[in-house]
């Protein structure tokens, strides 16, 4: 992989911005003092006159963004996933989400990924808690192309958008010059006929590595890149479930109320079949390097395989 283009989809969004500022005029940019990690600070470079810092206040920031999209404009909000959905929870709820304004929540540092930062800052509740409100998109990309697409994709559609990013540079496993991202609707990365594999963000990745090693055992995955959480694409998870039977979920997030339970809730309805979610079992993160921690904690190819092998042996 060393070969592989790799870019930290926060650094995506930060590029995705000053694109769209180029094209569009009628949205701005918010942040809470976190401009540099968040990269904002290019909007605010490019566009300081759209370009509003509220200082360490993100329910506040909520709430300027949710003013501003009263008014006709989009707004996007950055800043920690864990504060963007832990802290301005009842901002997001309250004041974006039931009047189902156009503010675009750029959610980034999510996850175990956030590496050194700690348990507190590596939020893996975040899309349980946004999946909750209604009328609320919830997207979460797997690298530079699909980043950059989604925030285009949430800017032009009505309504709350909470996209997820993170910190740790990623492999650009999708060809910009031949992608095509629409949301609520997933994208089959490797066709298969044994297993279907369900993943989202960096685990996308980590997916296709492990599908690579099954079909040296013999084993077929179809790998699916969910990047749509809510809405889901029940029909693209339904078809492929019937055809191999087993489906496995793959995320950097809570196995709780995230893309597994979301694929679950599927799947018992409309086609029961043997299912793994490989994620973070009901814990805190801790402190460390961000390779070694999703490695710790399964997120990585090697994780994959083993949750695939599990639920093929059920």
């Amino acid at each position: 992989m060393a070969d592989v283009k790799k870019v930290a989809t926060r650094v995506s969004y930060g590029e995705a911005l000053v694109e769209l500022g180029a094209e569009h005029d009628n949205f701005v940019v918010l942040d809470a003092d976190l401009a540099a990690a968040t990269q904002t600070g290019k909007f605010k470079a490019a566009y300081p006159d759209r370009f509003y810092d509220v200082g360490i206040a993100e329910q506040n920031l909520m709430g300027v963004a949710a003013g501003i999209a009263s008014t006709g404009h989009v707004a996007f909000a950055s800043t920690f996933a864990m504060f963007a959905a832990g802290r301005a929870f009842e901002q997001v709820r309250n004041s974006i989400g039931y009047p189902h304004l156009n503010v675009k929540i750029g959610a980034t540092h999510a996850g175990i990924s956030v590496g050194e930062d700690g348990a507190t800052h590596q939020c893996n509740e975040d899309i349980a808690l946004m999946r909750t409100i209604p009328g609320m998109t919830v997207i979460v990309p797997s690298d530079d192309t699909e980043a950059k697409a989604a925030v285009r994709a949430a800017y032009a559609m009505e309504g709350p958008v909470y996209m997820r990013f993170g910190r740790l540079a990623v492999p650009v496993v999708n060809d910009p010059e031949n992608f095509d991202f629409e949301i609520g609707k997933g994208i089959v990365m490797r066709e298969g006929t044994d297993v279907t594999i369900v993943a989202c963000g960096l685990m996308v990745q980590a997916a296709l590595e492990a599908a690579e090693a099954l079909a040296e055992k013999g084993i077929s995955a179809e790998v699916i890149d969910m990047h749509t959480i809510k809405p889901l694409d029940e029909e693209l998870i339904v078809k492929s479930a019937s055809k191999t039977g087993r489906v496995v979920t793959c995320e950097e997030h809570s196995v709780i109320g995230g893309l597994g339970s979301a694929v679950c809730d599927v799947l018992a309805a409309k086609c029961p079949v043997p299912v793994e979610k490989l994620g973070v079992n009901d814990v805190f993160g801790e402190s460390g390097p961000a390779v070694d921690l999703l490695k710790k904690y399964g997120l990585d190819a090697a994780g994959v395989e083993a949750a695939v092998e599990k639920v093929l042996a059920r």
